[in-house]
């Protein structure tokens, strides 16, 4: 098949980047089909039908992809906000450095590997790996002295 000439894409830039076919407006679409049309070899013609079905299928699958990116990103946003709620809490989990820890959750952070609670004794708990909040109320004075709650 013939090579087409590139698009120029207009989409406004934002804080997701659309790539791919799903980058692409209609009118663009529309456009790469005709260049396809115009450019093919009249004596062997391609099967328009194969063609809009292909790039149909190519546009689904790329939107697909956009709704699972989009997805990730509200579940990401979702835990950051449920462990906002989490500062002030004694909290249970396994920290970064693989050890089991408690502690009261000073901070949260964010970052490309998740959601973490910065705790006061200085480790951080990834949220997913939290499996625990402890009633400080429940809690004896040697084990609050212990997690640097008195």
């Amino acid at each position: 098949m013939p090579t087409t000439s590139s698009i120029q894409s207009n989409t406004p830039t934002g804080s997701s980047k659309a790539s791919g076919f799903s980058a692409l407006t209609s009118e663009q679409f529309t456009k790469v089909i005709l260049t396809e049309l115009a450019n093919q070899d009249p004596m062997s013609p391609s099967d328009t039908n194969a063609l809009l079905q292909q790039l149909s299928s190519i546009r689904n699958i790329q939107s697909s992809m956009d709704l699972s990116e989009k997805l990730g990103t509200l579940v990401s946003d979702n835990q950051f906000a449920s462990a906002s709620n989490m500062i002030g809490r004694v909290v249970g989990g396994v920290s970064t450095d693989n050890t089991r820890t408690a502690g009261k959750v000073t901070s949260i952070s964010k970052t490309n590997d998740g959601v973490f609670l910065n705790l006061s004794s200085g480790k951080s708990v990834a949220i997913k790996n939290m499996d625990g909040i402890i009633d400080p109320a429940s809690l004896t004075a040697e084990e609050k002295k212990l997690l640097g709650l008195e």
